[in-house]
C-alpha cells in the first residue's frame, strides 16, 4: 500500500499534544481588532483541544501527526 498524502495546509494547523489529543489555535485574530476587547483577544491566544466530532476528519487530513 502507499503512504496517504499530509494535507499540507491541516498540517501547519494543527498539532498533537503529549495525550495524543489534536490542538488548533483560535480564529478571529488576524485583523479588525480595535473592536474586540482585551480580554476577549487574550483569550484568543489560547490554543485548545479539537472537539471529538471534528478530530476523526483531523486525523484523516493528517494521518502522520
Amino acid at each position: 500500500m502507499p503512504k496517504i498524502k499530509t494535507n499540507r495546509g491541516a498540517a501547519k494547523r494543527f498539532r498533537k499534544t503529549g495525550t495524543g489529543k489534536i490542538r488548533r489555535n483560535k480564529a478571529y485574530t488576524s485583523h479588525i481588532l480595535t473592536k474586540k476587547t482585551t480580554k476577549r483577544k487574550r483569550s484568543l491566544r489560547q490554543s485548545i483541544i479539537v472537539s471529538k466530532a471534528d478530530s476523526s476528519n483531523v486525523s484523516k487530513l493528517v494521518p502522520y501527526l
